[in-house]
């Protein structure tokens, strides 16, 4: 390679990205996904010795599945803005098509059909609809503030709704969540009324009461948090208080690489519970590391878009960023019994199949919205 091939001269595609792109984010982006193939080699092999997989069986598929995240987030993120729409547009209505699919021919897995099987891999269709909802939702209303008259907030609307509909029938209420909070977040930076704020609100609170009250398995999640004596212990509570114990095995600095227990005897360990697993076998340090990563992640990509003078861009980066740290913090505050448990990966870091995929589209849109011209603050 000679010394010219990255030089601020070099006007080629590569050239051009490598010096607009942001490197830090896409520095800590590769850790990120290297730490997660660490866990999997930690975490995966007595889950898949359990099922009769063969022990590396997860690992591989881990691996093999990282290789196309990688390849999507830089593809992607040498697109520009106008090019980042038209993508979310297909990936949208194609994310719809696999939604409803996979409600008439998705597997069924402990009462909810999230999950489709597209040649011998598990695809849970929301986890691709996430990224292309806010890119559109952040294009219909920065058209609805350059021009008033267009009606951007009724087809944010609009386009909530069919995604909603279809999440609720499966039932995934914590992808529900996290779609909604990104939606009101986006209106906020929009600039509505506070008024119609305090509005979303109280819907959300009577919209989190009636899923108590109609979703059986919502009620029985939320009345053991709140009274862990009301489930069986050996069954309904067993991944959190084994969850809880390797954390406290772990200490400071954990017990080792391949020392830990919580694999042996958490069927999800692999997966929504790998973050017990960093706990128990490299301590705090890792767990902190980890933290500080998602953080870095979503407010570095903030602080670059927050005096830009593109609302579309700023409104879609939130989003996202927004997208990533919830759903970061939702997996860690299950894992910890902060909250009620909700079966969600940790992004890059789980197991999660087709999931790094679509981490992979997510994060390339990130790092599309954040390059900068050469030689100036203007975002491409």
């Amino acid at each position: 390679m000679s010394p010219t091939t990255f030089s601020r001269r070099n006007n080629s595609v590569l050239g051009s990205w490598w010096w607009t792109v942001d490197r830090w984010t896409l520095g800590a982006l590769l850790v990120m996904i290297g730490l997660g193939v660490l866990l999997s080699f930690a975490a995966s092999p007595p889950v898949a010795e359990r099922l009769n997989l063969g022990t590396f069986f997860f690992v591989k598929r881990h691996i093999i599945m990282v290789i196309p995240a990688i390849l999507a987030m830089i593809g992607i993120s040498l697109l520009t803005p106008k090019q980042i729409r038209r993508l979310a547009v297909f990936v949208y209505l194609l994310g719809i098509m696999l939604l409803i699919l996979t409600l008439l021919s998705g597997a069924e897995i402990k009462g909810a059909r999230r999950w489709l099987m597209v040649g011998g891999i598990s695809l849970q269709a929301s986890e691709f609809i996430k990224p292309a909802f806010t890119v559109l939702v952040a294009w219909m209303l920065a058209e609805k503030y350059r021009d008033p008259q267009f009606p951007g907030v009724l087809m944010s609307i609009l386009l909530l709704g069919l995604v909603i509909s279809l999440l609720l029938l499966q039932p995934d209420l914590g992808m529900t969540l996290i779609i909604l909070t990104t939606w009101i977040s986006q209106l906020f930076i929009a600039g509505i009324p506070l008024l119609w704020m305090g509005l979303l609100g109280g819907a959300g609170v009577v919209g989190l009461g009636g899923a108590y009250f109609f979703l059986p398995h919502v009620t029985r999640r939320i009345d053991q948090f709140l009274d862990p004596n009301s489930g069986d212990p050996r069954h309904d509570l067993y991944q959190v208080h084994k969850s809880l114990e390797a954390f406290q095995n772990g200490g400071f600095f954990g017990k080792g690489p391949g020392e830990g227990i919580i694999k042996k005897n958490v069927p999800d360990a692999h997966a929504d519970f790998v973050f017990a697993v960093a706990g128990e076998e490299f301590g705090l340090i890792l767990c902190l590391i980890l933290v500080c990563l998602f953080a870095f992640i979503a407010v570095r990509s903030l602080s670059r878009v927050m005096q830009d003078s593109s609302l579309f861009i700023l409104m879609a980066t939130a989003g996202i960023a927004i997208q990533f740290g919830l759903q970061a913090f939702v997996n860690m505050a299950s894992a910890l019994h902060l909250i009620p448990t909700k079966g969600m990966t940790m992004p890059f870091i789980s197991y999660g199949g087709s999931s790094l995929l679509a981490l992979g589209i997510s994060m390339g849109i990130l790092l599309a919205l954040t390059r900068r011209r050469h030689g100036s603050m203007e975002i491409l």
